[in-house]
């Protein structure tokens, strides 16, 4: 049940009824709350609670006054024993519920297979259907374990259906080819560091030395298409290539999951890289080529986009290899020469003044010497040939290394595109295509050949590409092919066949949003009429734009003059007095329970909250028991969560064995079970809070990444110039209270506006975000646009405030504003908005129902893309959205000392991410971005319960007398329970004397 109640609600569900007051009169005191409140809980779960804490405070309350009896005596109530039982067996009796029976979870497992979706079997729906089924036939719910059961019987029920219904698509050669991918062949397997499965196995240990030349072992198949791609080479492409020929050989049809949902397809495919062959081999052969369908579907798209992002990286490291090098170059050759501008004028006013004289008398001395000119002519000519040299050097390199790279890739893809304008593009990448086989002695396209050279060739490229006969050379058209390629990949103008972040861009919109129009509108809360909903931007916009422009002379802290054509100047708000007993209470913390084991924690808030409750293997059957399991799964998360390692965990507990251990963490802790076990402790959290010391349940939160070390050898790690050094980004989500809600890993370079929206959208929590606090870097135009359409508000703290601009709502009375005429531009085009507002509704509500990832939709509305007409709209309601923001970031110094309070919050978050994840040089250990989000999820767990249980501690501490009114206002507007000073991540160190190592017999020392 929620724990925060409006008191309408209250009113509505647990307000005593005449026909209630019959069955109280009778009781007195705690029996007769306890009565009343099991009375009124009933028919609103579905259930009786099991414990005093199941019951919200405010629902207490609220009965206990009706009642005229304590809220206090509420926890005398005896949950156990014959008065219980009589309570509960009268009021069945007077609701007509009854317990559930063996036929009825039979008949739930029924109702389950044909009236909830197959994709809703592999989430909390079918659970929560489930119970709202039992609830409305007033059935109350069995126990956990049956209810599971019940569950599981139902969703094998339901793939067994799936399973008949794909396997008549599929012919009997199609069948065979999936179940040649499970015969096991000596094969010659490649132990190089791009495989983890070979090098660092699934629990991020330490890597074993690669072996100098392929080795010889019995494998499968599918062994081979399971494994990761590794970074891009010439290797690692031809052995993408190899994987997704296999996978065509099997030639499935068009289409053979085309009505499966993509969390369908994803579990199944889970199951397949969870078992082994031989486990494969026992299913029913219409569920082995159902699971093996969805594998080989989804794992041709993943290779193609595999393909697609190393011809991306190719291109990009050719052009960022030679700029390097060109820069380098340029200043080996050259000494910059410093104040030309002065040698000019000397020059030029000596040469007025004495026109007659030589060169060597007027001119050499008035730059300072002949050395001077020849390095002033040596500096231009070497940036005039800039340029050049960096065509020359990306020729070259792709010449002699990267060419051999890029045939295999273009072999195996379709490109397509749904502009006609991108139509050369296309015809260079299949003219390319033709040209792959033909041998390199060849420098010339044949002069039959229709090549297209416009939207293709840069303007600066046409001299190499074109020589004086007209002939096309193959090499630099090749280069400006590939990057004309890629820029129009990254913003999905041509996108590919077979793929899935490269896929056709309108597959990733909702293909009913015709047909449901309304009620996509009325779900984001958007008027249907555009002119409704500019009207309120706009009226917007003069409100606030007039009440800064009033409100200028009065703050002090603004001021905005004509420097730079319109500059603003910000000064830096106060800093707030340090809390003043904040220490007092962290000291009492550490005398009251000392020094607290980490894992301990990890521990207490697993028998609190039931973490380990979340875990269930992905294979068909399950055999460890739920107590054995659970402390394995424990120390799991640990090992992961600090990578340290599993084998590192292992030496600390000599009753569990790294195999145990490995075991557990291949069957049961995958993406989607760690994401439940963390909403729910985040839940559990904001229920735990206590309103008078935290506040109440907050809206807001702040985003933020940090760079991880990782090993390179794989897609997701890259160097990162910023940070000066390799890793992997993880993106959070923190509350104002350090509920971190959400947490991605993401390539360094990847849109934080992106990751940003993701979170905000798709968080599995109960909290309900309405305002974000970010970086310059989480925030956009385009962000700001669609956070509006979506119902958040943006609120970036700028890091270049000083260069900010504003937008005017219209056209006309341009004086108005008359303070803020130096950063006012030009007004707001809203006839772009008007035209595009379906078409901006569309995309948000992809982004809502998560039709396609969040950045593969908004990789459409990128820079490089800047003619889409829906972008121009986005672009113009985002200026419109910012000004209004601009205008209460100046006029509010409250509102800029939230934003930053807001951030502090994540930024202590990141900091405290080094404090547990000590292990290994605090990087990732592995090749597999699969295992990085697995290691990364468990550092966010390990975390967040360390955020649980100092909440807790925190509590316990203040509720004592002395401490009770202690804390001023300033305390409470500081107080975290993200402290770690009492906390031991490290483990036991234990010295015994007696025990000695199994080494030879020496001599003792003196």
């Amino acid at each position: 049940m929620k724990r925060f109640w409006e008191p309408d609600e209250l009113a509505d569900h647990f307000t005593l009824t005449d026909t209630d007051w019959d069955l109280i009169a009778n009781k007195t005191e705690e029996t007769r709350l306890g009565f009343a409140v099991l009375l009124k809980y009933l028919p609103y779960e579905g259930s009786f609670p099991k414990q005093t804490a199941d019951v919200p405070p405010a629902v207490i309350a609220h009965i206990a006054t009706q009642v005229e009896v304590a809220a206090e005596k509420f926890v005398s109530y005896a949950f156990s024993g014959r008065t219980h039982r009589d309570h509960r067996s009268q009021i069945r009796t007077a609701l007509h519920y009854r317990p559930s029976t063996e036929q009825d979870l039979r008949d739930l497992s029924a109702w389950l297979v044909t009236q909830i979706r197959p994709e809703d079997h592999y989430t909390d729906a079918a659970k929560e259907a489930g119970l709202e089924r039992l609830h409305t036939l007033r059935i109350e719910p069995p126990s956990p374990k049956q209810v599971r059961r019940a569950l599981k019987s139902a969703a094998h029920t339901m793939e067994e259906q799936l399973a008949a219904s794909v396997s008549e698509r599929l012919t009997p050669p199609i069948r065979q080819a999936l179940d040649d991918l499970l015969r096991t062949t000596i094969r010659q397997v490649d132990d190089d560091a791009t495989d983890s499965d070979e090098v660092a196995d699934d629990t991020g240990e330490d890597a074993i030395e690669p072996a100098p030349a392929p080795k010889e072992r019995r494998t499968s198949l599918l062994y081979e298409l399971k494994r990761d791609p590794g970074r891009a080479s010439l290797k690692s492409i031809l052995r993408e290539v190899d994987r997704l020929q296999v996978i065509r050989r099997v030639d499935l049809p068009a289409a053979p999951v085309h009505d499966l949902d993509h969390t369908v397809l994803q579990a199944l495919r889970q199951r397949v890289f969870t078992e082994e062959p031989f486990e494969l081999r026992r299913h029913p052969a219409a569920l082995r080529h159902l699971m093996l369908t969805a594998f080989c579907w989804l794992r041709g798209q993943d290779i193609t986009d595999n393909l697609i992002e190393q011809l991306n990286q190719i291109v990009y490291k050719i052009g960022a290899k030679a700029t390097k090098k060109a820069d380098t170059d340029l200043i080996k050759a050259v000494k910059r020469v410093r104040g030309k501008t002065t040698i000019l004028r000397q020059i030029a006013q000596q040469s007025l003044e004495r026109p007659h004289e030589d060169v060597e008398q007027v001119v050499y001395p008035a730059a300072g010497g002949k050395q001077v000119l020849e390095a002033v002519v040596a500096e231009l000519a070497a940036l005039e040939s800039y340029d050049e040299q960096v065509q020359q050097t990306i020729r070259s390199s792709y010449a002699s290394h990267y060419r051999r790279m890029v045939p295999p890739i273009l072999r195996m893809l379709t490109f397509r595109s749904n502009n006609e304008a991108y139509r050369p593009v296309i015809q260079a990448i299949e003219l390319l295509q033709k040209y792959a086989d033909v041998a390199g002695d060849y420098p010339y396209f044949a002069e039959e050949e229709s090549i297209p050279l416009t939207d293709v060739v840069p303007e600066g490229w046409m001299s190499l590409v074109k020589n004086e006969h007209g002939r096309v050379n193959r090499i630099a058209y090749e280069i400006c092919a590939l990057k004309a390629l890629r820029d129009k990949l990254r913003c999905k103008e041509i996108w590919v066949e077979g793929a899935l972040r490269y896929r056709n861009p309108e597959e990733d919109l909702p293909k009913d949003f015709d047909d449901r129009r309304e009620e996509y509108y009325q779900a984001l809360k958007q008027p249907l009429d555009a002119d409704a909903f500019i009207q309120q931007i706009q009226a917007e916009m003069r409100r606030w734009l007039s009440t800064l422009d009033r409100g200028l002379s009065k703050n002090a802290a603004v001021r905005i003059s004509n420097q730079r054509g319109g500059w603003i100047h910000l000064t830096p708000f106060t800093p707030l007095p340090a809390p003043p007993h904040l220490a007092a209470l962290k000291g009492a913390l550490l005398d009251r329970w000392s020094v607290i084991s980490l894992l301990d924690m990890l521990k207490e808030t697993d028998l609190r909250v039931g973490i380990t409750t979340e875990f269930h293997t992905s294979t068909a059957r399950e055999h460890l028991d739920r107590t054995t399991l659970q402390r394995r799964l424990l120390l799991c998360f640990y090992g992961l969560g600090t990578n340290t390692g599993l084998k590192r965990v292992c030496a600390g507990t000599p009753d569990e064995q790294h195999k145990d251990l490995a075991y557990v963490r291949r069957r049961f802790i995958v993406r989607d079970h760690l994401r439940n076990s963390i909403g729910k402790v985040v839940n559990a959290l904001f229920e735990t809070r206590l309103p008078q010391i935290w506040g109440e349940g907050s809206t807001a939160c702040a985003s933020d990444s940090k760079l991880f070390g990782a090993w390179d050898q794989n897609l997701m790690t890259d160097w990162h110039p910023r940070h000066r050094a390799a890793g992997v980004k993880i993106y959070w989500h923190v509350d104002k209270k350090a509920a971190c809600i959400y947490s991605q890993l993401k390539h360094p370079f990847a849109s934080e506006v992106a990751a940003m929206m993701e979170g905000l959208l798709h968080h599995n929590t109960t909290m309900t975000v309405e305002r974000n606090y970010v970086d310059t870097h989480g925030q956009s135009e385009i962000a700001f646009g669609f956070c509006h359409v979506l119902g958040f508000k943006l609120m970036p703290r700028f890091k270049a405030i000083h260069r900010q601009k504003l937008y005017r709502p219209d056209r006309d009375n341009r004086t108005a504003y008359s303070k803020l005429q130096p950063i006012l531009q030009r007004p707001i085009n809203w006839e772009r908005i008007r035209r595009q507002y379906d078409q901006i509704i569309k995309y948000a509500t992809a982004l809502r129902l998560r039709t396609a990832e969040t950045d593969a939709i908004l990789r459409r509305f990128s820079r490089r893309n800047f003619q889409h007409p829906t972008f121009k709209a986005l672009i113009e309601l985002g200026r419109a959205i910012k000004t209004i923001f601009i205008c209460q970031y100046l006029h509010s110094e409250d509102l800029r000392r939230e934003i930053h309070e807001g951030l502090q919050v994540v930024e202590n978050w990141n900091g405290t991410n080094d404090f547990i994840f000590y292990g290994k040089g605090r990087a990732f250990s592995t090749n597999k971005p699969g295992d990085m989000e697995v290691s990364m999820l468990c550092l966010h767990l390990l975390q967040l319960c360390m955020v649980y249980i100092n909440t807790l501690l925190i509590q316990e501490i203040l509720s004592e007398p002395e401490w009770a009114n202690r804390l001023t206002a300033a305390d409470l507007r500081a107080l975290t329970p993200l402290i770690y000073n009492h906390v031991n991540p490290y483990g036991l160190f234990l010295l015994d004397l007696t025990q000695r190592l199994p080494l030879k017999a020496m001599p003792l020392a003196a």
